[in-house]
């Protein structure tokens, strides 16, 4: 691992962290599924929902490895690392809080999220990735909700075998939204809460 990012993480090094956009994208290209290990790790720890240090650094990194992976176009190298520190999310609370803030986990879910699936023409991407999308969208956090049902629309359209094992998950999210709305006061769904082809 690059020695920036090694410090950072292993010390959790808030003050530093900010010093990894001084590095060029190609020079950390290498380290990026090792500091998403580490990231797992450490957002995996039992006080980390708690730690507003720890919770800042991961943050810090995340944008940092993301930007990195979208500059390079390295999504298919350190996919599978980038999923793996997704999927890890789903073993933490994603509701919001009384404060109506996004949960520590969800922060993280969230930033991947994007960073995976705006590759949903990418089949080798979204092989990894979709069987864990779905798994978000039974998961209570409505923000996740929509925002990941606008990226797999578009990952029907661009490969739509890899979501056809995956259909009664979905119309059971989508069914579930009819019933209660994501937004609104209406009684009406929120209409980007089934399959979209709008972005988020």
């Amino acid at each position: 691992m690059h020695h920036l990012f090694g410090l950072v993480l292993a010390q959790k090094d808030l003050s530093r962290a900010g010093d990894l956009f001084s590095l060029e994208d190609a020079e950390i290209e290498g380290s990026l599924s090792e500091a998403l290990e580490q990231i797992r790790i450490i957002s995996s720890a039992a006080d980390y929902q708690t730690n507003d240090n720890d919770q800042a650094v991961v943050e810090i990194c995340i944008t940092r490895i993301t930007t990195a992976i979208r500059e390079t176009a390295s999504i298919e190298k350190h996919g599978k690392a980038l999923v793996a520190l997704w999927e890890s999310c789903l073993e933490h609370n994603l509701k919001p809080s009384g404060k109506d803030e996004d949960a520590p986990h969800a922060k993280i879910a969230s930033d991947i999220m994007s960073c995976i699936l705006q590759n949903y023409n990418r089949p080798p991407v979204m092989a990894l990735a979709v069987p864990v999308a779905v798994k978000f969208l039974q998961r209570g956090n409505k923000e996740l909700c929509r925002n990941m049902s606008s990226y797999l629309s578009l990952a029907a359209i661009a490969k739509a075998e890899l979501l056809a094992e995956h259909t009664e998950t979905i119309l059971r999210s989508v069914l579930q939204d009819i019933r209660k709305p994501c937004t609104g006061e209406t009684g009406l769904p929120d209409a980007r809460s089934g399959f979209s082809s709008a972005m988020p």
